[in-house]
């Protein structure tokens, strides 16, 4: 009988311990659940709060750094079968893989906000000419771009590249003081930071030659 008692008190133990347990798991579960949902509801919340978080100074910064990235990269496409330097070749090939998915992310703030996203940059647009500060090519300056080969490619395309650089540090550092949109504001730093980098090897190449 002893022995008997002692085994029903064990599988009694045993099975209030397992039922215990089986409800702390439950209680942990359904915490994880709502914590989860909760966590998911407040993000989508924060991540509409911050998109609607822009200014006018932000879309006037995407609007005008998309054509001008554009034009970059059709200045960085002639480098291909154009340039002479390899280091010119490499910094083109650089530009590229920086720019255009920066152009994929402005034009998909624009659309987020409801704003007409930029024309393709094409040389003569508002902010593309290099009189007006932008640092964009003229029409006159790509069509001699296009033309040139070899070393005379390697030293116009450098010396276009640097004014079109500082064109886009100046935008980007009026977004870094006016924007009021998070994001545009952390790829504006991004963009004077890398650009400036590359004006300094641009100038180093230059004065090489």
């Amino acid at each position: 009988m002893s022995s008997t008692l002692r085994t029903l008190t064990r599988r009694t133990a045993l099975a209030a311990a397992t039922a215990v347990a089986g409800l702390v798991l439950a209680a942990c579960g359904g915490d994880g659940g709502d914590s989860g949902g909760g966590h998911a509801g407040h993000g989508s919340a924060s991540a509409t709060a911050t998109a609607g978080a822009h200014n006018a100074q932000d879309v006037t910064f995407a609007q005008g750094m998309i054509p001008h990235h554009q034009q970059a990269l059709e200045m960085a496409a002639l480098a291909a079968d154009r340039a002479s330097s390899a280091q010119v070749k490499d910094l083109a090939a650089r530009i590229e893989k920086a720019q255009d998915p920066e152009i994929t992310t402005m034009t998909g703030w624009l659309k987020a906000w409801d704003e007409d996203v930029s024309p393709s940059g094409m040389p003569g647009m508002p902010g593309m000419t290099s009189h007006d500060g932008m640092g964009g090519m003229t029409e006159g300056d790509m069509a001699k771009l296009e033309k040139a080969s070899g070393a005379d490619f390697d030293s116009m395309f450098l010396t276009m590249m640097v004014e079109h650089h500082k064109g886009a540090v100046e935008m980007a550092t009026t977004e870094k003081d006016k924007g009021a949109y998070g994001p545009a504001k952390a790829l504006a730093d991004d963009i004077v930071s890398a650009q400036n980098a590359e004006i300094e090897e641009m100038d180093e190449l230059l004065r090489k030659d």
